[in-house]
């Protein structure tokens, strides 16, 4: 495993040597990372979190790292002995992957002594951002596939090989069923798919050679691409001739891919002509710059496709390329003291934050379904045997009341005192969990277009710490 310690901004650098030169290494910070609300999200899918654990506990300057940072004439040789037995010894929590979650919700929280917990901002925020987004993407995708199944088509177009090797794996977590990546696929188990390229085609003399070839290759196999040339008038009757030869042999084809043109029409028709040469069960596979917008189109037009492949817009996420995550103080525990909790304010609203150390509720109506979040305190808990009243952060006017609903705590520790106490389970179960996830929520806070506003408020012991704090800054700056 590579080692990351250096996939960090330098201000982190500069701040855990001021840290050191004050005094503060004893002193111990909660930090909580989580994604701000803007136009384009409703929900996330957290993923990602697999590869922070394998980053926190690899922490360790090597003497080159260490070399290195010597060059740049910045810091004193204390800090840089410091460094050389630099490990983290604190506290993380987080939510499971696949789990989903909504704006301000942590979906990390680590409590630390304040030079380690403020170093590991750069790098959990750039691989968890990262593979959310692409989760969370997929998701969407894959619901506006309604059942159909969804493969990852994107590795040619990620920004990197990190980006396409992980953007696969966080893609599989959102829904998607497969991936045309074949490194994802042995480092992951992720089942791998792909049929063959036009080019494959023009290399043969005619269309049905080519087909013919590929049959021979793969009889139980065969998915052939129909448009390089003409799809209905050369394409798919191609395909279906070399489809029957199959038959002969004993085989059954597994169907055609179309990559470019009018997919709802073209679908429809090769669907008729499979179905009319006694292929019924051979599917039609479509990609082509595909999003959850054009295949929630396709279906409305009542396109014939069972199986899509999708590339670029998934693994770029092509509409919104960054989630927005960030990584904020909320609490400090100065050498010896107790809490005091912290709060960035900002003309935007949106941008003040939440202090204290907080852990997230569930809250489930008797159907099973979730109805809403608390944001709490950590020390607090939430007896279901009374009604809960929650009321909305910031048109308090806004409550809902619960007598019948069960909770469940969202974050979970993963290291507790520098060791990692989770055990991260198999791919297929993280995607297996997520899927539960996503069921869970109605589907007014699914859909693409306006989606309902889920529920996210706090509790009120945290309201009034919020609005404590808030009044004693107002105070102190006039």
């Amino acid at each position: 495993m590579r080692n990351l310690t250096l996939l960090t901004d330098l201000y982190q650098l500069t701040m855990m040597n001021g840290y050191l030169r004050n005094g503060k290494e004893k002193d111990v910070a909660v930090f909580d990372l989580f994604f701000r609300r803007n136009g384009i999200i409703s929900y996330s899918v957290a993923a990602g979190l697999q590869q922070a654990a394998d980053y926190v506990r690899g922490l360790r300057f090597e003497e080159e790292d260490i070399a290195y940072l010597r060059s740049l004439e910045l810091f004193d040789e204390s800090f840089l002995d410091y460094l050389k037995t630099f490990r983290f010894t604190g506290d993380l929590y987080a939510v499971p992957e696949g789990t989903v979650l909504f704006p301000e919700e942590p979906l990390i929280t680590v409590k630390a002594p304040v030079l380690e917990a403020q170093f590991l901002e750069t790098a959990l925020l750039n691989i968890v951002n990262h593979q959310t987004l692409i989760a969370t993407k997929a998701a969407k995708v894959a619901s506006a596939a309604a059942g159909d199944s969804v493969m990852e088509f994107g590795l040619r177009r990620a920004q990197g090989p990190d980006a396409g090797v992980y953007g696969a794996r966080a893609a599989v977590i959102g829904g998607c069923g497969s991936t045309s990546n074949v490194l994802a696929g042995k480092l992951f188990s992720i089942p791998v798919a792909g049929t063959h390229a036009h080019s494959w085609v023009m290399n043969f003399p005619s269309e049905y050679e080519a087909f013919r070839a590929y049959a021979k290759l793969y009889p139980d196999a065969c998915l052939l691409l129909v448009d390089t040339y003409d799809t209905l008038k050369s394409g798919v009757p191609n395909a279906i001739r070399v489809f029957r030869e199959l038959r002969a042999e004993g085989h059954e084809p597994k169907g055609i891919r179309l990559d470019s043109g009018d997919l709802a029409y073209l679908s429809k028709c090769a669907r008729r002509m499979l179905d009319e040469a006694g292929f019924p069960d051979a599917i039609i596979c479509a990609s082509g710059d595909l999003d959850e917008y054009v295949i929630s189109s396709l279906k409305a037009q009542g396109a014939k496709i069972d199986l899509w492949g999708v590339g670029t817009k998934l693994i770029t996420s092509a509409d919104m390329p960054a989630l927005g995550g960030v990584y904020k103080l909320s609490a400090l525990y100065p050498a010896g003291g107790g809490e005091i909790p912290k709060i960035k304010l900002s003309d935007n609203t949106e941008k003040i934050t939440n202090p204290g150390f907080k852990q997230v509720y569930r809250i489930y109506g008797a159907d099973g379904k979730a109805e809403a979040d608390l944001i709490c305190l950590r020390d607090e808990s939430i007896d279901v045997t009374r009604p809960l009243t929650i009321f909305h952060p910031v048109d308090t006017w806004k409550t809902t009341t619960f007598t019948d609903y069960t909770v469940r705590p969202l974050s979970v520790p993963v290291f507790l005192g520098g060791k990692q106490v989770y055990e991260f389970p198999p791919l297929f179960e993280v995607c297996s969990y997520a899927a539960c996830e996503k069921e869970s929520f109605w589907e007014e806070y699914k859909r693409l277009i306006n989606p309902h506003v889920y529920k996210v408020d706090l509790s009120q012991k945290l309201y009034d710490v919020k609005k404590e704090l808030i009044a004693e800054i107002r105070e102190e700056n006039g």
